[in-house]
């Protein structure tokens, strides 16, 4: 095989996130089985370069970022837990949806938790001015999901 013809199957299988083209078995061992995207758990974020799936705005505070895998596996990924809850609106699935995944950055420690078991801190300046963050563990002032979206919601934007 030409290495022009080989180059271009191997970027079509790492863009691909995994190996969806037919490929001879020198090849697939050449590229050593290609590490398919999970289909479960948050991606990786690239801070600085992936956008907000509504606002379009540069992920760059991992203090404040979230995501939300849909039931197709599909991932969006957010700035602002406020851009989620309202990019969450507007799908024919909600939160309560089996196969959804809802994550967002816990504020102190930068772990993936359940943006639904979060508990959330009001008056910490987010991205796009929602001023939640989210914590893993409950402390004083602290507030569930269910009061974070109807406050969110109610606010607006």
């Amino acid at each position: 095989m030409k290495r022009r013809r080989f180059l271009e199957i191997a970027r079509l299988a790492v863009a691909g996130g995994c190996c969806r083209v037919a490929l001879g078995g020198g090849l697939a061992a050449a590229l050593g089985g290609c590490i398919g995207e999970s289909t479960s758990g948050p991606v990786d974020i690239r801070w600085d370069r992936d956008v907000d799936a509504r606002c379009g705005m540069v992920i760059s505070d991992r203090r404040f970022a979230a995501q939300i895998r849909a039931p197709g596996g599909k991932v969006a990924k957010f700035d602002d837990i406020g851009c989620a809850i309202f990019w969450l609106a507007q799908q024919a699935f909600t939160e309560e949806t089996p196969q959804l995944e809802y994550w967002v950055a816990d504020y102190r420690g930068g772990a993936w938790i359940d943006a639904r078991h979060a508990h959330y801190l009001a008056g910490r300046k987010s991205p796009m001015g929602y001023h939640f963050a989210a914590l893993a563990a409950a402390e004083d002032g602290t507030i569930a999901y269910p009061e974070l979206k109807a406050r969110i919601v109610a606010r607006g934007k």
